[in-house]
């Protein structure tokens, strides 16, 4: 198994460097960091006594991977998951907060466990994923990439402005949706027909 370093070095690959997109609620952004966990966190990086877009810019590489252990793989507990499960619930954590538990959390109770769907991994969560892994052994990381592309696919149903992120400009699949399937079996990636069904009523 990698180590969760080497699975936060790949995080860091698939977000890429600094970015500001006045459609992304995350607000500006570098390797994955958002400016809003730079504030949480008091990462003022050139010292001037606030944390904006520059603190951003300056962050570097290794200090988004070590965030990204601290805080969104040690703190939620994600190292107490099914090993199948980590490196896409880590990946998803890193995208979406605690919804990446969240979605977790419904897909359990889906597979008939009783957890509540909080986005927090406490004992009832993290037992009841390994009971329905140990049921549905080969198949639950598979079951959890194809729910977390899923909640992709709602979002974007929801808000226009986040298409861009689910579908390329050509039409193709988008980053969201590339990175969702990169967790799951490929007999389980969705077909070009199968993904321009999905996103025909988005015109």
């Amino acid at each position: 198994m990698q180590s969760v370093r080497q699975i936060a070095t790949e995080i860091v690959g698939r977000e890429g460097g600094y970015v500001n997109d006045p459609d992304d609620p995350g607000g500006a952004t570098n390797f994955g960091v958002t400016i809003h966990t730079m504030r949480a966190l008091g990462l003022d990086l050139d010292r001037d006594g606030d944390v904006d877009a520059r603190d951003v810019q300056a962050l570097t590489r290794d200090q988004a991977i070590d965030i990204f252990v601290r805080h969104y793989f040690d703190k939620p507990r994600i190292a107490e998951l099914p090993e199948t499960l980590q490196a896409s619930v880590f990946d998803m954590y890193v995208n979406a907060g605690a919804n990446a538990v969240r979605i977790l959390q419904r897909l359990l109770c889906d597979m008939g466990e009783t957890v509540a769907v909080d986005g927090a991994l406490g004992p009832q969560s993290i037992a009841a994923s390994h009971i329905a892994h140990r049921q549905a052994q080969g198949y639950l990381a598979d079951a959890y990439g194809i729910a977390r592309r899923n909640y992709y696919f709602r979002l974007a149903d929801r808000r226009p402005a986040s298409r861009k992120y689910a579908r390329t400009r050509a039409g193709g699949k988008g980053g969201w949706i590339r990175r969702a399937e990169e967790f799951i079996t490929p007999r389980y990636h969705l077909s070009d027909r199968q993904f321009q069904q999905r996103v025909a009523s988005w015109g």
